[in-house]
């Protein structure tokens, strides 16, 4: 995108002050109450305990939308909370549809780096932050922290937004008083999100508490394994639209967000800001039917699921060692797809699970009619069987002499194949010449 496109982006999102800010009402522990969309009330802290007063800019804007302050010493920042019922739809599924995939994940024997089995619902914790900037170093700020858990029939989502820099220690104490959980849920956080409130924190580790530690699920490797093949990119919002079905209406785009606080941080109007509380909202809120949703092409739940994503989901679990799981997935589409590279996958962890025959079928199949390595690889580990399960060294060196003669003949320009196989039939001649008749 160009930076005009940005600019007139950033200017339809921008709120010019055209009167200073009102100085803030008293704010008392009184205020504490349910906000706008029913949830129940924040925290004690949210409000200041005693005489304690300060002025926060357009207070009555912000209330007016959800948001409180929350106070700590003589700093304090706003925290916005909102909930939704289970029965709430987002894209392909409810909300409720989540506790389904949880409770399947607890039936399996099977590993997985998704798996929810011994967990609870409750303890899953949907993360997602706004910084000033892309990268991970001491010089980028968070200024939104926004995180959604369940709890009795409500999701319930909370934000935490830092009203100016120094504010850090509230905002931090804040977030941290309300983390109780075993798993954080993001998308691409391992490598961005709780690396940076890693780094932020240690700034100013000596007045907060330490951070948690935590099992993490990051979505994103999961929606690459999945469907990095079909999509042009798996950004969130593309695996939304595409996999999920969500359209997002007057969104603000997330490059924007940086501008934007800069923004806030010059007039303290709330309308820019609420924006992107709004934009975060919505990138959090699908992580919960994105783990469903994955969850149930791992656990073959999806009654509209297509082979490329059994193969997918197949070759995961190949890769994991799997074995049992990937050849359920993998034999439902791979020999309709007739994929050269799914088929020898298949063959072995046939042969991992002992299941020689069918592997042979594949390895015959692929050394008469496939092409290029896997033609090779598949005759290489038929002569295998062959040499080793079979005790017959010359039929093995049959195959191997027919596959060698036609990488003569152009077959496939590989060195390395080649002499393996120039290998492998010196060896089976001396051994077939052992052989009784």
């Amino acid at each position: 995108m160009s930076l005009k496109r940005k600019l007139s982006l950033y200017e339809s999102y921008v709120v010019r002050e055209e009167h200073p800010p009102d100085a803030a009402e008293d704010v008392s522990a009184g205020q504490e109450g349910k906000n706008r969309s029913g949830s129940a009330a924040l925290p004690a802290e949210a409000a200041p305990a005693g005489p304690k007063r300060r002025e926060i800019p357009y207070l009555r804007e912000w209330e007016a939308a959800g948001v409180r302050p929350y106070f700590s010493g003589d700093g304090y920042c706003l925290i916005r909370e909102t909930s939704f019922p289970l029965d709430r739809q987002r894209g392909r599924y409810r909300f409720s549809d989540f506790f389904a995939a949880m409770a399947a994940w607890q039936e399996v024997s099977f590993d997985h780096p998704l798996s929810g089995k011994g967990y609870r619902p409750e303890q899953l914790f949907f993360f997602d932050i706004e910084t000033t900037g892309l990268t991970t170093g001491a010089g980028n700020t968070i200024f939104l922290l926004g995180y959604a858990f369940f709890s009795g029939d409500r999701l319930i989502l909370r934000q935490h937004f830092l009203p100016e820099p120094g504010q850090e220690i509230p905002l931090y104490e804040s977030f941290l008083k309300s983390v109780d959980y075993r798993l954080l849920v993001t998308y691409n956080g391992k490598a961005f999100d709780w690396p940076q409130v890693k780094t932020q924190h240690a700034l100013i580790r000596e007045h907060l508490p330490k951070l948690p530690k935590f099992g993490h699920f990051d979505l994103y490797h999961g929606s690459r394994r999945l469907w990095k093949h079909r999509l042009d990119s798996v950004r969130l919002t593309d695996v939304e639209r595409d996999v999920l079905g969500i359209e997002r209406e007057e969104d603000v785009p997330g490059h924007l967000a940086p501008m934007i606080y800069y923004d806030f941080l010059e007039t303290k109007r709330p309308e820019g800001i609420l924006k992107i509380m709004e934009h975060n909202e919505k990138d959090i809120l699908t992580l919960v039917p994105l783990y469903t949703h994955l969850s149930f092409q791992l656990l073959d739940l999806d009654p509209r699921q297509t082979d490329a994503e059994k193969l997918a989901a197949g070759r995961w679990y190949a890769s994991l060692k799997e074995s049992e799981r990937a050849v359920r997935l993998l034999e439902e589409a791979a020999f309709d797809a007739k994929d050269e590279t799914d088929l020898y996958e298949l063959s072995l962890q046939y042969k991992r699970l002992g299941e020689y025959g069918k592997a042979m079928e594949i390895w015959e199949y692929l050394a008469d009619e496939g092409g290029g390595k896997h033609k090779v690889l598949a005759a290489i580990e038929a002569a295998k069987y062959l040499e080793h399960q079979k005790k017959d060294a010359k039929a093995a060196l049959a195959l191997c002499r027919r596959i060698a003669s036609e990488l003569a003949g152009g077959g496939l320009d590989s060195e390395k194949f080649r002499e393996d196989l120039a290998r492998r039939i010196l060896r089976l001649e001396k051994k077939a010449a052992k052989q009784v008749p």
